[in-house]
């Protein structure tokens, strides 16, 4: 007998007979789960986010396109790309400034690539919602705002409404109903794109976004302001 028939027979001597019960994730998660309520959940999605120098801010339905454009003033960007056809990017080019040009990404990319690659200062895109537990924003990318919106431009914004903040990931999947649905690509994203040398000297930009500024929108709320 060769050293081959021998592992082989080793390995049908040994297979297993019956195969095990898959784990019930439901279960699984319904023990592990911390118990903390939707303030908590924003609180906790913020420490993880930051932890990993991602810029976060909080605001309002009605006040972020004023916050965004001053941070984008802050930051000197000359311009910043917008979806086509989205409420949020609508809502942002109505009350836009001159210092600011708006892009819309109504192109294919064929179209426009050396621009999107060289010319773009920014992005803002619309979080699906996001994972208090490893700070991460879900993004389902579509035609009307595409993956590389995320992927390409050195700053990238992100509108987060507080409300669509789950625990986890199981959560998340099993709220929003992933497996009846899935899209064509789902973007979890948790912080700016970095990477590092043999030496652990980390590097940010490389690969993606230098800067990862999230806009955690809460629930306008009459006489309260942030």
């Amino acid at each position: 007998m060769n050293a081959r028939e021998l592992i082989l027979g080793r390995l049908r001597a040994s297979a297993v007979t019956e195969i095990p019960a898959l784990p019930v994730m439901k279960d699984w998660y319904g023990a592990h789960q911390r118990d903390e309520d939707a303030v908590q959940r924003i609180q906790r999605l913020r420490s993880v986010l930051e932890a990993v120098h991602t810029e976060v801010h909080d605001t309002t339905e009605s006040d972020w396109p004023s916050l965004l454009l001053r941070l984008a003033s802050a930051k000197g960007l000359r311009n910043l790309l917008i979806g086509d056809n989205t409420t949020h990017g609508d809502t942002l080019q109505a009350v836009a400034q001159e210092s600011l040009d708006l892009i819309r990404y109504d192109k294919s990319i064929e179209d426009w690539r050396d621009v999107l690659f060289d010319n773009i200062d920014a992005s803002l895109t619309c979080a699906r919602s996001a994972i208090a537990e490893t700070g991460s924003l879900i993004l389902w990318p579509d035609a009307a705002e595409p993956r590389l919106m995320s992927l390409v431009p050195p700053v990238h914004f992100v509108l987060l409404d507080t409300r669509k903040i789950y625990a986890d990931f199981y959560q998340a999947i099993t709220a929003e109903g992933w497996k009846d649905a899935m899209p064509t690509n789902a973007l979890l994203i948790s912080g700016p794109s970095k990477t590092a040398d043999i030496q652990q000297t980390l590097a940010y930009g490389a690969h993606g976004p230098r800067e990862l500024v999230v806009l955690f929108c809460h629930e306008s709320v009459k006489g309260e302001s942030l």
